[in-house]
């Protein structure tokens, strides 16, 4: 199994400076809006899951699945200062698996930020993600430079063709590979 994030670096990743290069208002805008479902696998401690949850608006629903209740304990605390954690659906799970089968055909837009690398198999994750879009539905995937070769992403969007995921953009991101894909 790959690397995972240790909990307490989570701090350092919705450290505010972060949002002078990759701001999820920006970043987010263009894909999610009111009453969405949104999945979003390695939330950590919240950086873009808060804005999400702005974003869906109070009929949306954001799913946060970690391994690591840590993070998923901080992100309803920072949920709940902000008055979104009736939005916030958060998941303790396992490292094999999401266990989202319950939400097969129901996830408007799923944002897998700085993530992939650190999951199983990305065959795996990019077939349980597919397997909960709706058709036409939306995945962000970023992949930050420093820990991931151009030819290691592209491997990543080539397991997400074969679970039925189409690259329809690619859009730049400081710091990252980016892709956004579609069922």
């Amino acid at each position: 199994m790959a690397t995972v994030c240790p909990w307490w670096l989570g701090y350092f990743l919705i450290n505010p400076f972060r949002r002078w290069r990759q701001d999820p208002r920006k970043i987010l805008a263009p894909y999610v809006r009111q009453g969405m479902t949104v999945l979003e696998p390695g939330p950590g401690m919240g950086f873009f899951t808060l804005e999400l949850a702005e974003r869906v608006g109070p009929a949306g629903r954001v799913i946060a699945v970690d391994i690591q209740s840590k993070m998923l304990e901080k992100l309803k605390r920072r949920a709940a200062k902000r008055g979104l954690l009736e939005r916030l659906e958060t998941r303790l799970v396992g490292p094999a698996s999401m266990a989202i089968g319950d939400l097969n055909g129901k996830i408007d837009f799923a944002l897998a930020f700085a993530v992939i690398h650190e999951l199983p198999p990305s065959a795996a994750v990019f077939l349980e993600i597919a397997a909960g879009l709706k058709p036409g539905g939306r995945l962000l995937v970023a992949e930050p430079r420093g820990h991931v070769r151009l030819a290691a992403f592209e491997a990543e969007l080539a397991a997400a063709a074969k679970a039925g995921l189409t690259v329809i953009e690619r859009p730049s991101i400081a710091g990252s590979h980016a892709a956004l894909l579609k069922k």
